[in-house]
């Protein structure tokens, strides 16, 4: 899975807006599980996250709601609730706690929309700091499956044509993995073995590249163009 990012201290009133967060579970224990991710004090430097509960038709008619955990799990109805979120707020981010090692249902479930992707062991302070990645604007999600992702895309004939990316060396694409785990360049620095002043070479190449503005947008657009691959193959 992805982890946490490393965060600057800052006084408690420089705190980021609070967002809402919405929880949806087909069992009260699981749901009494995930609001309990929410009653610690955030740290400085974190969201205020606040918990919103209810049945899925009362989640999406709330436009405070921006982001929404789903519980996988319990008796939710699987792809069939993820779609129905897709279609009605194509917006909203999701958060889904699934099945452990089903590749198949990870995928899928990021193809609709969900920028985080946690097995049901995951401990309290896992969600929130997955929650927290999605909140900033990245993904956490297996990396060798964001990694399959932007294969599929780098390595189709068709990726320019489509609006996808265009081609990067061998080494920006360990670069993109690892920006899109949400690593700086201290820690992609360190775990590609290379000075840091060379990682931001390479993520401006990126940035160049791919008309992006900054690190979020670059992941945006990396991940974006995967997924509408994948959906226009079909696979």
């Amino acid at each position: 899975m992805g982890c946490a990012r490393s965060r600057e201290q800052m006084p408690l009133s420089q705190n980021p807006k609070p967002k809402r967060v919405g929880l949806l579970a087909g069992e009260p224990i699981r749901l009494e599980g995930l609001a309990s991710v929410f009653e610690h004090p955030p740290e400085p430097g974190q969201t205020v996250l606040i918990p919103v509960s209810g049945t899925l038709d009362q989640l999406l008619t709330n436009p405070e709601i921006e982001f929404l955990v789903v519980d996988l799990n319990s008796s939710m109805g699987g792809m069939d609730t993820l779609e129905r979120i897709r279609q009605a707020r194509p917006e909203l981010r999701l958060i889904v706690i699934g099945p452990e090692g089903n590749d198949t249902l990870i995928m899928d479930s990021i193809v609709v929309g969900a920028r985080a992707y946690l097995d049901g062991s995951a401990g309290t302070r896992t969600v929130r700091d997955a929650i927290e990645i999605v909140v900033g604007g990245s993904i956490w999600a297996p990396r060798r499956l964001l990694s399959r992702l932007i294969d599929r895309l780098l390595g189709s004939s068709e990726g320019a044509a489509s609006g996808g990316l265009p081609h990067l060396t061998a080494r920006e694409r360990q670069v993109l993995d690892l920006i899109l785990m949400a690593r700086s360049n201290r820690e992609i620095a360190r775990e590609l073995g290379i000075e840091e002043r060379t990682v931001k070479a390479h993520v401006g190449r990126l940035m160049r590249k791919t008309g992006a503005d900054n690190r979020i947008d670059l992941s945006m657009r990396a991940l974006n163009g995967a997924l509408q691959m994948r959906k226009e193959s079909g696979s």
